[in-house]
């Protein structure tokens, strides 16, 4: 795989007709700077508004991935991002005329090829590869899909489909060498359809540029010619179509015995591509759509963000620690003596985080809590929760330094135990809910293993006032 960034030498544009909408668009491609990453932007709108080509932009699924801002949406991007991805350009401007790309014959081809004739140049920035180096799953028991990322220094994909349905039956592909295999064994794979979809799709308005020559027509019912002419005359198509013999309407031959396993393929990865990096893993896909890959991206995307920030603080890799005290201190301002937690052991990002507070008789509270009967304040261990959810929080805005959590209520307060020197302090602390800047987090505190206290609490995240750069 590459290791640096690559755009376009030159812009290149193709026109044609929507697949779903319809829509006669011409499409140009322009190189981009470095880490710009992917953009779209609809030069036909006011103020030509551009949408990042990412799943946090994502706001269709209904049979294409439809990305959005505001009032402007791209329809159905999956192909054009796999062909980015396909042919590994990381920066590229994309300036489009209409609300969909245009389909050309249902494949990613078209644009491998335009982008091919622009010419690949690379560019000095290194990719910002996500490594998996964790087991990633994804199950939907309704639609009995299943996707899971592999550890894996490379890129491959394996997807099997199996619509249970006889006219196309099972079937499996995988790529396993991105350079060698996708331009020729993957770009050309069309999109394809059921014949009893044919009419559901046309009357929701789903395939207004569909046609014979974009799409292939999996035959999976007998109709009599009466029921043929109507569908086909409805949709617009003319001259004769069959049933034919070999499954496909009109009798047209796939590109590879697989064509329809291949395409779904084509689909997953563009889907992924909005993960918004490329990726080091091995994905296996079974049943995928564009419902679950999308779902799939997110908790992909999740993980990138969280490993971003981890980067961002903690820039020493210790075993079992997130953030070690130094990273604690460029997230919270609190100081000696009143930083009251010494790492972070766990943290997902907007979900979860474990924070460990060593207790030793060194503590300045227990000189005087209680002299004799060393106890630590109830109060302070509620502080020292306190501090490890506002990780969680700060974690989540942009320059935490600059940012105060204040709590606002604290709920449910209960102790089990005294906390004395020598125990080690274990906050577990999780996000119940969160409206712009007010969260709720639900936390306990366990010592061996044994819950010592536990709280509800809410808090607002605020801006400090004349914030000043912190010395660690």
């Amino acid at each position: 795989m590459l290791v640096q960034q690559h755009t376009i030498k030159e812009p290149v544009s193709l026109s044609g007709v929507g697949l779903h909408t319809g829509s006669i668009a011409t499409m140009t491609f322009r190189p981009a700077p470095e880490n710009s990453g992917i953009r779209f932007r609809r030069i036909d709108m006011g103020g030509t508004p551009e949408i990042p080509a990412d799943v946090d932009h994502v706001v269709d699924i209904s049979r294409g991935t439809t990305i959005g801002i505001g009032d402007a949406r791209v329809h159905t991007v999956e192909h054009v991002m796999a062909a980015l991805v396909g042919l590994q350009i990381d920066n590229v401007l994309i300036d489009i005329d209409a609300n969909e790309p245009p389909v050309g014959d249902g494949s990613a081809k078209p644009y491998v090829e335009a982008l091919l004739k622009a010419g690949v140049e690379k560019q000095s920035a290194p990719k910002d590869y996500l490594i998996i180096d964790q087991t990633v799953t994804y199950h939907n028991e309704d639609k009995k899909v299943d996707i899971v990322a592999l550890p894996l220094d490379d890129y491959r994909l394996t997807v099997m489909v199996d619509y249970f349905n006889p006219a196309l039956g099972s079937q499996h592909t995988g790529l396993f060498n991105l350079e060698k295999e996708f331009v020729t064994e993957f770009a050309p794979c069309r999109t394809f359809c059921f014949l009893h979809e044919v009419e559901m799709l046309h009357n929701q308005g789903l395939i207004k540029g569909g046609n014979l020559d974009n799409a292939i027509v999996i035959v999976d019912r007998d109709l009599n010619d009466d029921e043929l002419g109507r569908i086909t005359g409805k949709l617009g198509i003319k001259g004769s179509v069959i049933l034919g013999t070999n499954g496909v309407l009109n009798n047209r031959s796939l590109h590879f015995r697989n064509e329809p396993a291949r395409h779904k393929l084509l689909d997953l990865m563009g889907d992924l591509a909005l993960i918004g990096v490329p990726l080091k893993a091995q994905i296996l896909a079974a049943r995928p759509g564009h419902a679950s890959n999308i779902e799939f991206a997110r908790m992909i995307r999740k993980l990138y963000q969280q490993k971003k920030l981890v980067r961002k603080y903690q820039h020493e890799r210790k075993e079992g620690v997130v953030f070690d005290i130094n990273a604690i201190k460029k997230i919270l301002p609190h100081r000696y003596p009143f930083l009251l937690i010494d790492k972070i052991t766990d943290f997902k990002i907007d979900e979860s985080v474990v924070g460990v507070k060593n207790v030793t008789t060194n503590e300045p509270f227990f000189e005087g809590h209680f002299p004799g009967q060393p106890v630590m304040p109830g109060v302070l261990i509620i502080e020292a929760m306190a501090q490890t959810g506002g990780i969680m929080l700060l974690n989540g805005v942009e320059n935490p330094g600059d940012k105060l959590v204040f709590f606002m209520s604290i709920n449910n307060a209960k102790f089990r135990k005294p906390v004395v020197p020598g125990d080690q302090l274990v906050f577990e602390l999780k996000m119940v809910n969160r409206k712009s800047r007010i969260c709720t987090m639900s936390g306990k505190a366990f010592v061996d293993g044994q819950l010592v206290a536990e709280a509800d609490l809410m808090a607002s995240i605020i801006d400090r006032p004349e914030a000043k750069p912190q010395q660690s």
